[in-house]
């Protein structure tokens, strides 16, 4: 083979069932001088067998074993830097893919000026559901070159290795590698690239295809999704620092705050939504890790923050332990705290006091939500479900408590309702909210799931009950959060006459707020091979006789 023009470099640990997609993703690149370069990190499943007969079937494939595991994803890239033969180079996680057009579009940004590197758009696949999105769009809506990170600090959040082709040149200058021996790699080599770079090019185009599995077994979930493990904390704040001693040595202190802000936006908001799952010993072990490490980031960084974000970076630097976990629950969602206190001044803090320390009340103070004062539909409630237990049939039986801190609410019995929308029908279920103290208001609703109004080809998937208030002509929908935890009930439900039964869940969401979580399972013969069918139909007509269809199968 002659000099190839690319590299690319998969690298793999016990993955032999994905490796060959992997591969055959890049082997169908429209752009064919590659070089592809399997870099295997000590397998010990039927990965080498499969790197081998890859190999054997395409003679720009190379198989590079490494003698003894490093555990993690820098010593396999670097060793298949040393043997590369291309002046481009890009990485691949063998549970990846490359759009047909990766190769050829970086490229031809390279060829059109002299890069140190170009990137372009990720996808993300969640791999539960299928669904697609663009990973930080907003930083690769448009093409362009820019000179340097100091022209846009937000790349920051762009920190994927693996986004990226790189001129070997620029690698070599600067003696760049993968730091070994550290997990979250990729966020300290991005950072030195992104600093070490003098131009480099941004392209709309996809790259890399992420498959995502948030809900992975512990086992099985990659390093970002382990954030139960308090090593992987460690290993996230080490980096950071590592990056804080770059950026300090390099000369480029300037972007210090952008970095932080980064991190509090991303980093410990990955840990944030978690939180309310974690018992007291977690948590005192996480903010004796985070504690430190945040009293050394620059003061612009929380500024930047959303109010709801501060509060819970204060209250874990506080150790108030539980009321982290009352302050995690909803963030972005607008979910209220489920009281403020008032000082002299009329300035509002979350919780219960005033705080005794000035940056305690500067971050807890929540003044500037308006919460008095925001129009209605954007109020800020706390709708929480305090029992749940199973009714007659189908249905459940829901305590709920409502919290209104600000007051919105008049004095007196509230109207209010449970909405869930199984398939296109919604089903409400009105309810009254009674007032048992100034700000608390407490209701009973039963949740039939067997009135729910069905597509005759059924419905699979998963809903979050919302609770709805009618105030003055106006709504209010807010988040139902449930128990964090409690025992799942099921059903089997045969709705109507002529519809797909189905087996209905309901449980606790188990991550993030924790919401009130309904699964619908279609059943029979119907679930199996029609409702399929009826998916995948594209004229009306056609759906009408899979229906009917159904209907007679029954």
């Amino acid at each position: 083979m002659s000099t190839p023009d690319v590299t690319v470099t998969v690298i793999v640990h016990n993955d032999a069932e994905r490796l060959p997609r992997a591969v055959a993703s890049v082997r169908r690149q429209t752009h064919p001088g590659i070089e592809i370069v399997i870099s295997d990190d000590h397998s010990t499943d039927d990965t080498p067998a499969v790197a081998r007969r890859l190999a054997a079937q395409d003679p720009r494939i190379v198989h590079l074993r490494l003698d003894e595991n490093s555990g993690g994803c820098s010593a396999p890239r670097n060793r298949a830097l040393e043997i590369a033969q291309a002046p481009y180079l890009m990485f691949l996680d063998s549970d990846d893919e490359l759009p047909e057009r990766a190769v050829e579009s970086l490229l031809a940004a390279h060829r059109e000026r002299d890069l140190d590197f170009a990137m372009g758009a990720v996808q993300r696949v969640r791999v539960d559901n299928g669904r697609r999105s663009t990973w930080m769009p907003h930083l690769v809506a448009e093409r362009r070159t820019l000179d340097g990170i100091e022209a846009d600090p937000r790349l920051f959040f762009e920190h994927l290795a693996t986004s990226k082709m790189y001129a070997r040149a620029f690698l070599d200058r600067h003696g760049l590698r993968f730091p070994e021996g550290i997990h979250y790699e990729d966020q300290l080599f991005s950072a030195q690239a992104y600093c070490l770079a003098k131009t480099f090019t941004i392209i709309p185009e996809p790259v890399y295809r992420w498959y995502v599995a948030p809900y992975a077994h512990s086992h099985a979930a990659s390093i970002s999704n382990q954030r139960d493990r308090l090593d992987n904390v460690r290993d996230r704040v080490h980096v950071q620092r590592l990056i804080d001693a770059f950026l300090a040595e390099s000369g480029h202190e300037s972007l210090r705050e952008d970095k932080d802000y980064k991190f509090l936006k991303h980093d410990f908001r990955m840990y944030a939504g978690d939180l309310p799952h974690r018992d007291d010993a977690w948590l005192a072990s996480f903010a004796d890790i985070m504690d430190p490490y945040l009293g050394t980031l620059a003061p612009g960084a929380f500024a930047r923050l959303p109010r709801a974000e501060r509060v819970v970076l204060q209250l874990v630097r506080d150790r108030r332990l539980s009321d982290v976990r009352t302050a995690a629950r909803g963030l972005g969602h607008g979910v209220a705290p489920r009281e403020v206190t008032t000082d002299a001044d009329g300035r509002v803090y979350w919780g219960d006091r005033i705080p005794d320390a000035e940056p305690a009340r500067r971050e807890l103070d929540v003044t500037d939500l308006e919460l008095d004062t925001r129009p209605f539909f954007s109020a800020q409630f706390r709708h929480e479900i305090t029992e749940v237990a199973p009714g007659p049939g189908a249905s459940v039986d829901l305590a709920v408590r409502t919290y209104d801190p600000a007051l919105r609410l008049p004095v007196g019995p509230q109207r209010a309702a449970l909405l869930v929308t199984p398939g296109r029908r919604r089903l409400t279920v009105p309810f009254r909210l009674d007032p048992v103290r100034p700000g608390v208001f407490e209701g009973r609703a039963r949740l039939d799931l067997a009135s729910a109004r069905l597509p005759l080809h059924g419905f699979e998937g998963v809903r979050h009950p919302v609770l709805r208030l009618r105030h003055q002509a106006q709504t209010h929908t807010g988040l139902l959060l449930a128990p964090l935890t409690f025992t799942p009930l099921t059903a089997r439900v045969p709705y109507h006459a002529g519809a797909t039964p189905h087996r209905v869940t309901i449980e606790p969401e188990g991550h993030n707020p924790g919401r009130l979580q309904i699964r619908w399972q279609p059943q029979g013969t119907t679930a199996r091979v029609l409702r399929p069918l009826a998916h995948h139909l594209a004229t009306p007509r056609m759906k009408q006789a899979a229906r009917l269809a159904a209907s007679i199968l029954r």
